[in-house]
């Protein structure tokens, strides 16, 4: 169960306009006039378990760019480890080592964030993607000590280009995040519905 905070963020909510420079040097405003935005709140920049999902993302990336959704992802990590370990996204990616977008958001941490059966599942697949990562020289290994630790818990967030929140998911663990199939369904809905 998600703890108790001031700034959660619910569906139908209108959240105020953030200017952020993302790790890579482009600036990202959240919401952007005319863009639907999937925010990602993820732990720290090479955490195994979030580029476990964040593969999927990559992988159908095509797919939800067609689909008109514009991919924000923000780690709790500094510029510098997010160059390190996430340069090669193919979306904007944010570093907010002193989490002020994730109060802005009610993004928590959770000691149950690495407990959950459904992180203790996934992290085989977590684990051998990173060892053929580093191994092949593709990425270095997951720090040792995060920044903002090892509790973060995901979240996300679809945003419309005046700032109404379509849709909101606070994880309770650190793999609970939408699939790239929910997503593309939440987007479908929220067209129907106008």
């Amino acid at each position: 169960m998600k703890s108790m905070t001031k700034n959660v963020v619910s569906t139908g909510d209108v959240i105020p306009r953030h200017e952020v420079r993302a790790a890579l040097g482009d600036s990202v405003s959240i919401p952007s006039s005319g863009e639907l935005i999937h925010l990602q709140f993820r732990r720290f920049a090479g955490c195994m378990v979030c580029n476990l999902h964040l593969k999927s993302i990559v992988d159908r990336y095509p797919e939800i760019a067609l689909a008109g959704i514009r991919e924000v992802v923000v780690f709790h990590s500094t510029t510098d480890e997010i160059r390190k370990h996430e340069a090669d996204l193919p979306f904007s990616v944010i570093g907010d080592p002193y989490k002020r977008l994730y109060r802005d958001f009610g993004v928590e941490t959770s000691p149950r964030a690495l407990l959950d059966p459904h992180v203790v599942q996934a992290l085989p697949r977590a684990l051998a993607n990173v060892v053929s990562s580093v191994a092949g020289h593709r990425q270095p290994a997951p720090p040792a000590i995060p920044t903002g630790g090892e509790l973060g818990l995901p979240a996300d967030f679809l945003i419309d280009g005046d700032g109404r929140v379509l849709a909101v998911k606070y994880g309770i663990h650190a793999y609970d995040q939408w699939s790239v199939d929910e997503l593309l369904a939440l987007v479908a809905s929220a067209r129907k519905a106008g």
